[in-house]
C-alpha cells in the first residue's frame, strides 16, 4: 500500500506540473475512496504539495516554460496577487475545515467540489481577463484548498487560461502560488489539529517531489494536452460523484 500511495502522489503531481492543477483534486476523493479520515488526509495533501509544487516551480524556470521569478514580469505580479489574497483565504477555509465541518459533510464537499471542477474543465468557456476575476477565482480557490485539499488548480489555471492568457504562463503561475498558499493551510490545519498521525504525510511528499521533478519537462516537451485535459476532467467528475455516492452510504 505505501508504494501504491507514493505512485498515486507521484502521478498527481505530474499532472499538477505539467496542467496546473488535479493533484488535490484528484488524490481527496481517491485517498477518501482508500478509507483515509479527511482531517488526516487534507493537511498530508497540503504540505506534499507545497513540496512538490516548489521543486516545480524551480524545474519550470530551469526549463524556460514561464519565467516567474522576474520581479517585474506579470507572472510575478499574478502570482503574489493570487499569493496573497489565497492565504487570506485558507486561514479561513482550514480554520472551517479543520475545527468545524464534520466529516461527512467535508467528504460530500469534497466530492461535490470534484464534480464542479471536472464540469467546468470539461466546458471549454471563454471570458475576458480582468483582474477582478482574478482576485475572486484566488480567494474561492485558497478557501477551497485548505478546506478540502484540492480545487485550487483547476480555478486557478483554467480560469486564466480560459481569459486569454498561454497555457504555459497559467501553469507556472499556478505552480508557484499554491506554494505559500499550502504551507499557510498546512500551519492552521496542525496548529489546530496537532500533527497527522500515521505516515501518510511522509509518502505522498516522496511521490509529490519526485512528480514535480517530472512534470515540468513534459511541459516543456509536449505542446497538445488537450486529450489529457478532457481525460482528467472526466476522471475528476467520476471521483467526486463516486465520493458523494460512497459518503451518503456511510
Amino acid at each position: 500500500m505505501s508504494a501504491a500511495i507514493v505512485a498515486i502522489a507521484l502521478i498527481c503531481e505530474f499532472i499538477d506540473s505539467y496542467l496546473g492543477m488535479m493533484y488535490g483534486t484528484i488524490l481527496s476523493p481517491v485517498l477518501i475512496l482508500l478509507g483515509y479520515d479527511p482531517k488526516l488526509l487534507i493537511p498530508a495533501i497540503l504540505l506534499s504539495q507545497a513540496l512538490g509544487g516548489g521543486i516545480a516551480s524551480l524545474r519550470h524556470n530551469k526549463l524556460k516554460n514561464a519565467r516567474v521569478f522576474d520581479p517585474k514580469g506579470i507572472n510575478m505580479k499574478i502570482a503574489s496577487m493570487v499569493g496573497s489574497l489565497g492565504v487570506i483565504a485558507t486561514i479561513i477555509g482550514a480554520f472551517v475545515g479543520a475545527s468545524i465541518i464534520p466529516k461527512i459533510f467535508l467528504k460530500n464537499y469534497i466530492g461535490v467540489l470534484c464534480i464542479g471542477m471536472g464540469l467546468f474543465v470539461l466546458s471549454k468557456k471563454k471570458f475576458k481577463f480582468n483582474w477582478e476575476k482574478i482576485t475572486a477565482l484566488s480567494l474561492l480557490g485558497g478557501f477551497n484548498k485548505a478546506m478540502s485539499g484540492g480545487g485550487f488548480g483547476p480555478i486557478m489555471s483554467s480560469g486564466q487560461i480560459v481569459s486569454g492568457r498561454g497555457p504555459k504562463d497559467s501553469i507556472v503561475t499556478t505552480d508557484f502560488a499554491e506554494v505559500p498558499i499550502c504551507l499557510t493551510g498546512f500551519a492552521v490545519w496542525i496548529f489546530i489539529n496537532g500533527w497527522p498521525k500515521g505516515n501518510l504525510i511522509f509518502l505522498l511528499s516522496a511521490g509529490a517531489m519526485i512528480g514535480g521533478y517530472l512534470g515540468p519537462i513534459a511541459l516543456n516537451k509536449f505542446r497538445d494536452r488537450k486529450k489529457l485535459t478532457t481525460t482528467v476532467g472526466i476522471l475528476t467528475f467520476i471521483l467526486g460523484a463516486a465520493t458523494v455516492f460512497f459518503g451518503i452510504k456511510t
